[in-house]
């Protein structure tokens, strides 16, 4: 699956199209991701003798194929392709600029494992 984590998209197909926002999960197995603010549910919960009853809005999966990645220099949604980086490593690509897609964490996780450790 190309969509990861933490990337932001748009939504192209169903209820909430043309809404925007950040993938909070993925589900490699069934195709699907979990984007905050878009394909709200509500769940109502009865009350027991520990908790009152309540009403719960939370974000449901939806399927890859209805949201497309947003390009980092004009906020387009793009398609996702891939090149081989300087350091031999696979880089997501935007189809429409050429940008290097990779989320700030991937580059974090990176950016900590190159740093030499102190020792005492």
């Amino acid at each position: 699956m190309k969509i990861k984590k933490d990337d932001t998209i748009r939504v192209v197909a169903g209820k909430d199209k043309g809404k925007d926002g950040k993938v909070l999960s993925t589900i490699s197995k069934k195709q699907k991701v979990v984007i905050e603010g878009v394909n709200i549910r509500t769940r109502h919960i009865k009350k027991t003798s520990q908790q009152a009853g309540q009403i719960v809005k939370y974000p449901a999966p939806i399927h890859v194929s209805n949201v497309m990645i947003l390009d980092p220099k004009d906020s387009k949604p793009t398609k996702i392709g891939y090149s081989i980086g300087k350091d031999r490593k696979k880089l997501r690509i935007s189809k429409r600029s050429g940008e290097v897609l990779d989320s700030k964490s991937a580059k974090a996780k990176t950016a900590k494992k190159a740093a030499p450790k102190k020792t005492k």
